[in-house]
């Protein structure tokens, strides 16, 4: 067999893996709670796994590797600063937020959920927040779908519409039947995969490179100031900006769906030292893929054409071809996961926030089921119209879509669980107020060169919705019993 062959084998195999996992997942999906939640069962190591496995996609293994490879140290103030709003993110938001949705009549989206806590009789907050999620992941889905298509172009010469309908196809077919507990347990195994190769390309590199001393000195030899964190070049607001994308987390709809589903509070300890130790292993092997390669490279007198290329083709050099063909798998699990994870979100906005709060009240749960389905599909397609061409798709809409997000819904969610005096009009406001700030400051580039967006758009959002919120305030029975009721159940669950 030629190496292509051996590659295309591991490829093969893990996409039957993912579709197998669909089909289990679809046999044990009966209900929406199921299909959009998994039946708030999932353990503490598929809800870990799963919410890294959908929250770091392709940056992971070929963003951050090849803007470390040309920079060094300094692009890993950006992961710090991940690492740090995982972990908040974790400990703050996760187990409060699976006590008050299931105290907030069973919420099961994140737009019901703030209705619900805040009793918007309006139901704008609802429609807004879900049409919300619903433009930005529609563009989201589709820049997914266009690292699949050039994923296969670049990597097995294929044309890359065959490529794209591939990965779109596999993707569409596990989440359209298997839902909520399809992607979360396709997660599992694509996080898996993504952590062990990034261990592995690093810790069998260095061999190549004579060890870490060499290693050390070869990369000097490039650039000494590759391996410090503060060089001369970096300003304050640089390394700010790169630390704040950690206040994305907050606001992620398709990361903190999974708090909403793990089966206890008490689950929520395990998940998050999984979680984050995931987290910092999968970094500090991305992290380490880049300066081996940068040794590597410069032994060898070769000059690496693209940089985000550098854990495929350290893969290639260093193992069987079967083995590079998973660790191109990895590649391809990080693209899936995410997309399969904003699919199931957009789907949830879809029908629980818009279509069943505007339509149809009364149909059954057959019925909801059914038109989850279809939306998985509907947007699957728009998705894939607008990736068909790759120019077509709005790269700057996924740097601005963490930001919106971020900016949007972070401190309402953050509000929404702490503070009891959050109103529907101080949400709203708030929300729609970062969105705008994120979004005009991210189109100005005298202003994101000095400040990443996420940063003013989500001052912006907290502070309108506090004094909204304090204008409009009115004391509710119902909200001070639920907040009370949360606060109960998590000191019982956490003793």
């Amino acid at each position: 067999m030629s190496d292509m062959s051996f590659q295309l084998l591991a490829i093969v195999i893990y996409m039957i893996a993912m579709l197998a996992i669909g089909w289990y997942a679809f046999k044990k999906t009966s209900n929406l709670t199921d299909y959009m939640l998994g039946g708030r069962g999932l353990g503490a190591t598929v809800t870990a796994l799963s919410a890294g496995a959908a929250d770091m996609s392709g940056w992971l293994l070929m963003g951050l590797p090849g803007a470390i490879y040309l920079s060094g140290l300094v692009e890993v103030w950006i992961a710090i600063g991940l690492t740090i709003g995982a972990y908040l993110n974790w400990l703050l938001v996760a187990p409060r937020l699976r006590v008050y949705t299931q105290v907030t009549k069973d919420s099961i989206t994140i737009p019901s959920f703030l209705d619900n806590r805040l009793r918007d009789n309006t139901k704008l907050l609802r429609i807004a927040s879900g049409l919300i999620i619903l433009v930005f992941f529609t563009f989201y889905v589709s820049s997914g779908m266009v690292s699949g298509g050039k994923f296969f172009e670049s990597s097995f010469g294929y044309d890359y519409h065959t490529g794209l309908l591939v990965v779109s196809a596999v993707v569409v077919a596990y989440t359209l039947f298997g839902g909520f507990l399809a992607v979360s347990y396709t997660d599992v195994i694509q996080g898996l995969i993504m952590v062990i190769t990034l261990i592995a390309v690093p810790v069998f590199g260095i061999f190549l490179t004579g060890g870490i001393g060499e290693t050390i000195n070869s990369i000097k030899q490039v650039d000494p100031e590759l391996l410090t964190l503060l060089p001369a070049s970096a300003s304050a607001a640089a390394i700010i900006s790169s630390v704040a994308w950690g206040l994305g987390y907050f606001g992620q709809p398709h990361i903190i769906v999974r708090f909403m589903a793990i089966s206890s509070v008490k689950e929520t300890k395990s998940a998050r030292r999984i979680g984050i130790g995931w987290m910092i292993f999968s970094l500090l092997g991305a992290i380490a893929t880049a300066f081996v390669g940068i040794a590597y490279f410069q032994q060898q007198g070769i000059e690496l054409k693209d940089s985000e290329t550098v854990f495929i083709v350290l893969g290639q050099i260093l193992f069987h071809p079967f083995i590079a063909g998973i660790i191109l798998a990895a590649i391809l699990a990080a693209v899936m996961s995410t997309i399969s994870s904003q699919l199931i979100v957009t789907s949830s906005a879809l029908i629980e926030d818009i279509y069943k709060a505007l339509f149809n009240k009364t149909a059954t749960d057959t019925h909801y089921v059914f038109m989850g389905r279809m939306s998985v599909l509907v947007v699957s397609i728009i998705g894939a119209v607008i990736a068909w061409n790759p120019e077509s798709s709005i790269l700057g809409l996924v740097a601005f879509a963490w930001a919106g997000f971020g900016a949007s819904f972070g401190p309402i969610i953050l509000l929404s669980l702490f503070w009891s005096k959050l109103t529907n009009y101080g949400a709203l406001a708030g929300m729609v107020s970062g969105a705008v700030v994120a979004f005009v400051w991210g189109k100005m580039e005298n202003l994101t060169s000095m400040l990443y967006e996420i940063v003013p758009g989500f001052l912006v959002c907290l502070v309108v919705a506090v004094i909204v919120s304090l204008i409009t305030y009115k004391p509710n029975k119902e909200i001070e019993e639920e907040f009370a009721e949360t606060k109960r159940i998590m000191k019982e669950e956490q003793n």
